[in-house]
């Protein structure tokens, strides 16, 4: 029997198919579409914030390792402290046709029109460490990191356990993180929740450092020198900030840890050594090494597969009871 010979039309579309789809990588089976085997590495474009510093390194190294150790190409680039950086860097994403994006946003505000577009073009997204208002909440899948509200109320309650004997009104100097971050919002919110239980004490002073130890500084320093009363306590929304204000308290003649006692949120290695310094009175942890558990999260994402809407961190606090037996083992 003869065999059947198509149309010439129809065989050269054939191969015409067949040369486009090895050269396309849409033609290829994506990632985010299956869990069948794929012919390329996971792609993850990932923004932080910073990817250098304290925490902040110790992040975005947890993130990269378990990238590298899951076999995932991961294509970060920091933002610099800015809203604009970040969501030029999404678009670029969404460009490049990464698989699943990782987002740390710098400000709460401001990204329903960027995320629409991520989600026009079948992108999942993770939030990592901070929480977005956003008017519509599907535009992304996932939030992994900590309860920044519970970290003020930590901090506030051992504030309240450790001065309920002392005298008088308790006046706290507050060193926020930058303004319009959830981190910022969210540990003031926690801490003046808490501290609203007892009418003696009162936050005479607020004022945002940044999240650097030099503003903190220079926030004590001017606060401490136009002050018409003691101020008790110095609340600072991260160890950095914390340290400057050690700073100022020292080139006033007090002692900190003592003479005014200092609260911070981060749980550093600096702050663990202030800590056993006897300086810094308390620092409640905000753990940075979340890669492992965020990489599983993304890759369920990209596959389609239901994801936790919210993933809270595993958390401590430091005081002098246990920061020496951290200080040994602390990575960041």
């Amino acid at each position: 029997m003869a065999l059947r010979v198509p149309p010439l039309n129809q065989r050269v579309r054939t191969i015409l198919f067949a040369l486009l789809c090895a050269l396309l990588p849409a033609c290829t089976e994506r990632s985010g579409n299956t869990g069948a085997d794929h012919e390329r590495p996971l792609v993850i474009g990932f923004s932080p914030i910073v990817s250098w510093g304290g925490w902040s390194g110790a992040n975005a190294n947890s993130v990269r390792n378990a990238a590298r150790a899951a076999g995932m190409e991961l294509r970060m680039e920091d933002s610099r402290y800015r809203q604009e950086n970040q969501v030029a860097l999404l678009r670029s994403f969404v460009t490049q046709r990464v698989d699943v994006i990782i987002l740390s946003p710098v400000v709460e505000s401001g990204w329903d029109l960027v995320l629409s577009e991520v989600r026009s073009a079948g992108i999942p997204v993770i939030l990592l460490d901070r929480n977005i208002e956003v008017s519509d909440e599907s535009l992304y899948a996932s939030l992994i990191g900590s309860d920044f509200v519970e970290e003020g109320r930590r901090a506030g309650r051992w504030l309240l356990e450790h001065t309920r004997d002392v005298p008088g009104d308790i006046a706290i100097l507050e060193l926020r993180g930058s303004d319009g971050s959830a981190p910022a919002n969210d540990r003031k919110l926690g801490f003046a929740q808490t501290i609203a239980r007892d009418r003696r004490y009162r936050i005479v002073h607020s004022e945002s450092g940044d999240f650097f130890r030099a503003r903190a500084r220079e926030i004590t320093a001017r606060f401490l020198a136009r002050q018409s009363h003691r101020v008790h306590v110095i609340f600072a929304h991260n160890d950095g900030m914390a340290l400057g204000g050690i700073d100022a308290v020292e080139a006033a003649g007090l002692e900190p840890g003592s003479d005014v006692l200092v609260l911070a949120i981060e749980g550093s290695r600096q702050g663990l050594e202030a800590i056993v310094a006897g300086k810094l009175n308390v620092s409640v942890e905000v753990n940075p090494l979340v890669g492992p558990q965020l990489i599983a999260i993304a890759k369920d994402a990209a596959s389609g597969k239901p994801v936790p809407r919210r993933v809270v961190t595993r958390e401590t606090v430091f005081t002098r009871e246990n920061a020496a037996a951290e200080l040994a083992k602390r990575a960041y």
